[in-house]
């Protein structure tokens, strides 16, 4: 059966056939009204006979092969099976010169253009022979030169068409290549941002808590025997930090927001993060400049986290006693400013071995705000403290996460 899936293949095809068997009728009527007689009439019957049957059965027997595909062998078995009988025949009846049409595209169409051309020309030289033997009185020209003309014509389209077509698969198969590449870095960028997100997600709540209690559970450890209230006072704050710890991991599971903002405004969740990180040797002051109003889930999360890490930061790294944390709400931007009275450090000197089990604050604390569509900045001076400020637009509808 005819293997292509093509419509306008199917329709090419189908009218190919209906050109054969007009040509194969026409021929047979001319011969049974010009050139019947004698006793050769029963072996040219034959010979159309066979030559209808051989061109049918390779319809089904042996289709021609898809665009761009080599030609089987079992068509290749049959175009000459075909042209063989064609031949047979025209030695016997000149009236089927015309049925090499059909053969002509099939040739053309299932060959390469080194064995097609040849073929085509072999096939042209026939039907002009043909043409010129049964020619009567002068020479018509036509005869020799229409012929040619039209197969000249009919190679030149075919062959063109074939090139072009093998030019069109390269060219899919090269976007098809590229989209597939694209699709794999997509997915490549996917996991990397994910990881990312994890990673920063896990910095600002599991590890900041689990340092935290580390911290209280070593003093509670030092005072024990010396002043027990202060132990169970340690050791009562990193009970709450730890459920704190689990809320923030079930709701992290569960891709929410913050616990903290879960029924509350961010300034008052801020306020509370103030007040929690208050405590022996370091007070945290909470202000608001403004109304922030009901800003984006994102844009609170956000701005939570980086006041989170923030203040990890000055908490075990920056030997701090009073640490001010501030909201700011303008008409086009709201910024969040964490300052303090530390140690400091040089904000201009790049670390030339860094460690990698530290420092992830920073870093994650960038990746929050340019994901919200704003900037990050540090400013410090050793000895002098330091200020962290984040400044994230007020607009309702922040840009999509990119990854860096």
């Amino acid at each position: 059966m005819d293997n292509t899936t093509d419509p306008d293949e199917r329709r090419l095809t189908a009218v190919v056939h209906a050109a054969f068997f007009l040509l194969l009728c026409s021929s047979f009527a001319r011969f049974l009204s010009r050139d019947q007689g004698g006793a050769r009439t029963g072996w040219v019957l034959a010979l159309f006979a066979a030559f209808f049957l051989v061109y049918v059965l390779g319809h089904f027997l042996a289709p021609p092969p898809r665009a761009g595909t080599p030609p089987t062998t079992r068509h290749l078995v049959w175009l000459g099976s075909v042209s063989a009988v064609w031949t047979a025949l025209l030695a016997l009846a000149p009236s089927a010169t015309w049925c090499a049409m059909p053969l002509l595209f099939a040739g053309l169409y299932a060959l390469p253009p080194r064995i097609a051309v040849p073929l085509a020309a072999v096939l042209t030289a026939l039907v002009v022979v043909s043409e010129v033997r049964v020619a009567q009185g002068m020479l018509n020209p036509n005869m020799v030169v229409a012929p040619i003309a039209v197969a000249a014509v009919a190679t030149a389209v075919f062959v063109h068409l074939q090139r072009q077509a093998a030019r069109q698969r390269v060219l899919i198969d090269d976007l098809v290549r590229t989209r597939r590449d694209l699709a794999a870095t997509e997915r490549r960028a996917g996991v990397l941002a994910e990881r990312q997100r994890l990673s920063t997600e896990i910095h600002d709540t599991l590890a900041q808590g689990l340092s935290s209690q580390q911290m209280l559970l070593q003093a509670a450890e030092r005072v024990w025997a010396t002043d027990p209230e202060a132990a169970r006072a340690h050791l009562h704050k990193a009970a709450g930090i730890t459920s704190r710890g689990l809320a923030e991991a079930r709701r992290f599971v569960h891709d929410l927001a913050p616990a903290d903002l879960a029924e509350q405004s961010l300034p008052a969740a801020l306020r509370l993060l103030a007040e929690r990180e208050s405590g022996p040797g370091l007070t945290v002051e909470f202000r608001l400049d403004g109304d922030p109003g009901r800003l984006p889930e994102r844009v609170e999360a956000a701005l939570l986290r980086i006041a989170q890490g923030a203040l990890a930061n000055v908490r075990e790294h920056a030997a701090a006693t009073r640490a001010a944390l501030t909201l700011t709400c303008l008409d086009d931007q709201i910024s969040l400013d964490v300052a303090d009275n530390g140690r400091g450090f040089d904000a201009t000197a790049s670390p030339t071995a860094p460690d990698r089990t530290r420092g992830h604050g920073l870093p994650a604390m960038r990746i929050r705000a340019r994901q919200s569509g704003g900037t990050l900045t540090v400013e410090s001076t050793p000895g002098e403290g330091t200020v962290v400020s984040a400044a994230i637009p007020s607009a309702v509808n922040t840009p999509k996460e990119k990854v860096s």
